[in-house]
């Protein structure tokens, strides 16, 4: 029977575990391999989300445990649970995808659900792949117990310096003609050699870094190879962490502050990461009730520039980033040169210019990290469009190799099925402005990623010649001239849904904007002759998300006021 009630790391284990009324529950956790010891001590929730569903995560079941003999050691008790993970490689150009964005929800749900149940006191949550991170970190953020991430680190080079992204360019180039089944089958059979996330700076490394520059993990976190001796003690320290924010009474609410999400911001724009991050960052802030949007990622890339030469736009791979140091020494670019905010508390206890005090910089032959004199783009890769076509906003990625400026007739879609029947037989032509629509959160629902299509497109040798447009989402690994997250979505009557074959659409990424040359008197009568579509599900998880989801520009929350 504990003896412990007074202990204030123990505010929501006591109420599970002290006392004579509490012999029931004390019954059930000696049954696990609890001790009379073990009841005295804060509980640490270690959320993994293991499984042999990804790569990015079938290595993650040993990584929690070493999160749980950290925190045993550090005078806690670790327990571990598990959360599930999707694959979006695997399920990508299929209706298996609309679960992607939708595991999120459910990941911040069972993470909550969990913890808040069994009473643990602080947590370690464990992501490896791109929807699991952002659910991790807003399910801490909805319990604010004191909490640490942990990144299950970036996979290795496939043979030939491929990866995932490598696999569909050359499925899109078998298309073609360009490439044979036994090409084809070679890449498939060497490009992912074992575990870890996709290797550019892709969704999984962009979230990872993003976290660690918002505080939520302990440094190097975000940059340390998937199977490594390096990942392993990151596990045990971030154990140990939370019990000394428990000590502290550090929680997620300390740390995810308004600076710190700037700090976020800042960092994804030098690595030229996914503009997944600006859907997940609006999500986690909003979840921590801090206020942020779209605009914000506007203001912050005026003065940010693009530094990193990784792929799926540059050239090099995280593991290769990681063999230089990692974003520490990037960090410490940024801070001097005043785009962080050096104040912010972290995991660690101590600030961003604490922890960075002593990183040393990059080797002075690398050529991954430009400097900040001659960066590869001198203001944000991450660009917010907003007119005729997206009333509420727009999300691109451009890093200037496609150029800033482009103008075609409309190629209009209602699925990413069908518009991947029409990339593959040839009916997209080079100047086209391809038009995904009614893939968004709701009509989806679930607001696939478009990685087959724009892999198609490239493969296909139309990546400087063909436009893609969508109220859907991208892939990290997506490039080319793409834009995405088009709100309103096409499915509550947005622009989108008029759009008609032909259509002259333009996209300007130095003006920012997004139009259609069609009158407002043409829009509003094609949106007096439009109708809704039938939901395409009624029943499920999917048909459940579709009823609660918010806007794509302000996270595509679920929970939301």
């Amino acid at each position: 029977m504990s003896d412990a009630q007074g202990d204030p790391r123990r505010r929501h284990s006591a109420k599970v575990v002290d006392g004579p009324g509490k012999s029931a529950s004390r019954a059930m956790l000696r049954a696990v391999g609890f001790t009379d010891e073990d009841f005295r001590k804060p509980q640490v929730g270690i959320a993994s989300t293991w499984s042999q569903v990804t790569p990015c995560n079938s290595h993650i079941g040993e990584l929690a445990d070493k999160a749980c003999q950290g925190a045993d050691a550090a005078g806690g008790k670790g327990v571990i649970f598990n959360t599930i993970t999707i694959s979006d490689g695997i399920a990508n150009g299929t209706e298996g995808m609309k679960y992607s964005l939708v595991s999120r929800e459910v990941i911040a749900d069972s993470i909550e659900t969990v913890a808040a149940c069994e009473g643990f006191d602080g947590l370690v949550t464990l992501g490896g792949c791109d929807k699991n991170m952002p659910g991790c970190l807003m399910g801490m953020a909805r319990l604010n117990r004191p909490s640490v991430f942990v990144y299950g680190g970036t996979i290795m080079p496939g043979k030939g310096h491929t990866d995932i992204v490598s696999v569909f360019e050359a499925m899109g180039a078998h298309s073609r003609g360009d490439m044979d089944l036994i090409e084809l089958k070679q890449i498939e059979e060497t490009a992912i050699p074992g575990p870890g996330s996709c290797g550019g700076m892709y969704t999984a490394n962009t979230m990872a870094s993003a976290i660690e520059a918002l505080g939520m993990s302990l440094p190097g976190s975000s940059a340390q190879n998937a199977v490594s001796e390096e990942k392993r003690e990151d596990c045990v320290r971030a154990g140990a962490a939370v019990l000394k924010l428990l000590e502290e009474e550090i929680k997620p609410s300390d740390i995810m502050t308004r600076a710190a999400f700037e700090n976020a911001i800042t960092v994804v724009i030098a690595l030229g990461g996914s503009t997944n991050a600006v859907l997940h960052l609006i999500a986690m802030a909003r979840t921590i009730d801090v206020a942020l949007s779209l605009d914000d990622f506007t203001e912050i890339g005026k003065r940010v520039p693009v530094l990193a030469d990784l792929r799926p736009s540059g050239h090099y791979m995280m593991s290769e980033l990681v063999a230089i140091g990692g974003i520490q020494p990037l960090m410490k670019i940024l801070l001097e040169a005043g785009l962080l905010h050096g104040d912010c508390l972290t995991v660690t206890g101590q600030t961003l210019t604490e922890n960075l005090a002593d990183v040393a910089p990059y080797p002075l032959d690398q050529s991954i990290i430009a400097p900040l004199s001659e960066p590869l783009k001198a203001e944000s890769h991450l660009r917010i469009l907003y007119g005729n076509l997206a009333p509420d906003g727009a999300v691109a990625k451009i890093t200037g190799k496609e150029g800033t400026h482009f103008s075609g007739p409309a190629r209009v879609f209602g699925s990413e099925e069908e518009a991947q029947q029409r990339i593959n037989d040839g009916t997209v032509v080079s100047g086209d402005v391809v038009v995904i629509r009614y893939e968004g959160p709701r009509g989806g629902p679930g607001m696939r990623e478009m990685l087959t299509p724009t892999s198609a497109i490239m493969g296909r040798g139309l990546g400087n010649e063909v436009a893609l447009i969508t109220d859907g989402r991208f892939s990290g690994g997506s490039h080319g001239f793409v834009v995405g997250h088009v709100t309103p979505e096409a499915f509550d009557g947005g622009p989108l849904a008029l759009l008609e074959d032909g259509d002259l659409i333009t996209i300007d990424a130095q003006e920012n904007t997004l139009v259609v040359d069609l009158s407002d008197a043409e829009l509003a009568r094609r949106r007096a002759n439009w109708q809704q579509p039938t939901p395409r599900y009624t029943r499920g998880v999917l048909a459940k998300y579709a009823r609660l989801v918010g806007s794509a520009s302000e996270g595509a929350l679920t929970d939301q006021d």
